[in-house]
């Protein structure tokens, strides 16, 4: 079979292949191909936002992906979703408007990536954004990237909020500003009530572009190279192998666990990991799938008395039949509610100098992902550490691209990680104790108030642990030794490729990583622009 080829190869049709099929094929120049393993987002519940309950874990939307047993987590997996289908993992998360701190991104610049700080970046965030509220300071209008309040709010979550606030976390508005510290609702991305993802915001757009073309149900194999340069492709797509060249560059947006693990699988990595599973090195780069962090989330669940949570609501049928006629006549209620609706962001300890734990609060329980509801009132303050000093991995155990990868990422695999989860245990407690709760009278029963010693709470943080969804980092950018891609994101010692993800952040943004990733594609599509234009001159 002849190979195809176009301009760009983009691989990978998730939250920054989105994005980057957009940019790159806007002015016509260039022939653009973008390939995701997933189908089209034309699944339901992916737009109805209560319907991240029917995407996670659904083979349809997600790679349902475990980690390995971790042994902070008390010899626990973890079910590690990421999105398989037309917008990534933005199709499948929680829809929180997120940036993160303004320190993360001038550490980035501190570290030796010229161009990545707070206020070289703001302005793309600004850029690529809509917010509801209109243009201003620190906000965009006109972008594609959707921004809007929920269109809920409860009892007691506002009661969360002011006993916040007298615990000494201030009640805020807006946590995009740079500094994050506060207590408020989210802001989500939503239009009216309906999940907005990366693929409607960008992809959809473009699809009637001559120039650009989506091929999905195709899973790569490898990357082809000539010498040091990336040149393509080969992937399956219904049972045949198949070639695509790229006579520009070369992109892989496929996440932090999709990218590097395609990189292994071409031979670029780490080459002790390589000979062991008998695969060629094309080059040496012992960073890829090293350098993996995450937020690992502590729920704590109270049992309430005097006010109503979803808990009591979904379990009678007339509860049920109210759910489904509010959203259907005004895209309101349950329906349209993210996973988390009120966050705070605090510091666990003086010593902070700015707020390292962020917290999701919910006006449910549960006692696991994917099973029903508890049928007495409750709500759940997850609480998660924003900069993690673990560091995991993410590596191939074959040689087939179609078998899953090891996920590693070694929770609490250090003193300071389980100082900061014994913090931010006790400090949920003092927050659920404060006055402005006490008439709904909370009850601790997760992990539970027999949990009382330094020790026995870093215990049952290993109980309760799970993942928030953010994988960042294991394609960093930087100039180290273990360093995967420069500052301009072009893979090192190799030409014509780049990584444009979540990967490549050198360390993890403090709140939801959704957002930052499309501000990592925009910066990166201006990269690849410019390097065409110069190409060309």
């Amino acid at each position: 079979m002849t190979p195809e080829s176009c301009d760009y190869l983009i691989i990978g049709g998730g939250t920054a292949g989105c994005l980057l099929a957009n940019r790159l094929s806007a002015d016509g120049r260039h022939q653009v191909t973008l390939i995701e393993a997933g189908g089209r987002d034309n699944y339901p519940w992916i737009h109805i936002p209560v319907g991240y309950l029917y995407c996670i874990g659904n083979p349809r939307t997600d790679w349902i992906f475990r980690t390995r047993a971790e042994p902070g987590l008390n010899g626990r997996s973890l079910l590690y979703p990421r999105g398989r289908v037309l917008g990534g993992s933005s199709s499948i998360n929680g829809m929180i408007y997120m940036r993160g701190q303004a320190a993360d991104y001038d550490s980035w610049r501190d570290a030796g990536n010229p161009g990545w700080g707070w206020q070289d970046v703001l302005p793309i965030f600004k850029r690529t954004e809509d917010h509801a509220l209109g243009a201003s300071e620190f906000h965009g209008a006109g972008g594609e990237w959707r921004v809007e309040a929920q269109r809920l709010s409860w009892e007691i979550l506002d009661g969360f909020r002011d006993a916040a606030r007298e615990s000494g976390i201030p009640t805020v508005t807006d946590f995009n500003r740079g500094d994050n510290t506060g207590c408020g609702y989210f802001e989500v991305n939503q239009r009216s009530g309906v999940r907005w993802n990366a693929s409607k915001a960008f992809l959809r757009p473009a699809l009637k572009r001559p120039n650009l073309r989506v091929l999905t149900g195709a899973h790569v194999n490898q990357l082809t190279f000539s010498g040091n340069r990336a040149t393509g492709v080969s992937y399956w797509q219904d049972g045949v192998l198949r070639q695509l060249l790229a006579r520009g560059e070369t992109i892989l947006a496929a996440g932090a666990v999709g990218s590097p693990t395609l990189l292994e699988s071409s031979g670029v990595g780490a080459p002790e990991l390589l000979a062991r599973l008998g695969i060629p090195v094309q080059h040496a780069l012992p960073g890829v799938g090293e350098n993996l962090q995450d937020h690992l989330q502590l729920r704590m669940a109270f049992r309430v008395s005097n006010t109503r949570t979803l808990n009591t609501i979904v379990n009678s049928l007339t509860g049920k039949l109210a759910i489904g006629l509010e959203y259907a006549l005004w895209r309101r209620g349950p329906m349209s509610m993210s996973p988390s609706q009120l966050g705070a962001f605090a510091r666990s300890d003086e010593r902070h100098t700015r707020a390292n734990l962020e917290y999701h609060v919910q006006p449910l329980s549960l006692d696991r992902f994917g099973e029903p509801l508890h049928t007495f009132d409750a709500f759940t303050a997850s609480v998660c550490n924003l900069r993690p000093q673990s560091r995991g991995t993410v590596h191939i155990e074959s040689r087939d691209s179609r078998q899953p990868p090891i996920v590693a990422p070694n929770y609490l695999d250090n003193d300071e990680d389980r100082l900061v989860a014994v913090e931010s245990l006790r400090l949920t407690r003092r927050i659920a104790a404060a006055p402005p709760l006490a008439r709904f009278k909370p009850e601790e029963f997760a992990p539970g108030p027999q949990f009382q010693t330094s020790d026995e709470l870093a215990r049952a943080a290993g109980d309760i642990g799970t993942t928030i969804f953010h994988p960042v980092g294991t394609c960093k950018m930087g100039n180290d030794d273990r360093a995967v891609v420069d500052h301009e994101l072009r893979v090192r010692g190799l030409t014509d490729l780049r990584v444009i993800d979540a990967s490549i952040m050198p360390t993890i943004t403090a709140g939801n990583t959704c957002s930052p990733t499309l501000m990592i594609a925009e910066k990166g599509s201006d990269m690849l622009l410019a390097a065409a234009l110069a190409r060309r001159a």
